[in-house]
């Protein structure tokens, strides 16, 4: 079972090496999977599942893609 993992940003530092094979375990959430990836949670401003707005409770299931995204600035 395997994740894609994508960190943008600012937050590329915690994206693994195999972005693209990350496994995870029944039960796992976005929460979990942070946790293990070690992503500062207060850093986490975005998350995506599959290209849609999720939040850090959702769960996630083999094949999904995961984005993580820092707060954007701009001026």
């Amino acid at each position: 079972m395997a994740l894609t993992i994508k960190c943008f940003a600012t937050l590329s530092s915690y994206q693994p090496e195999d972005n693209e094979n990350y496994p995870h375990q029944p039960g796992d959430t976005v929460a979990s999977v942070m946790a293990r990836l070690g992503l500062p949670d207060d850093e986490v401003h975005i998350i995506f599942i599959n290209g849609r707005h999720t939040n850090r409770e959702a769960p996630v299931a083999d094949g999904d893609r995961l984005g993580f995204f820092p707060a954007v600035g701009g001026g």
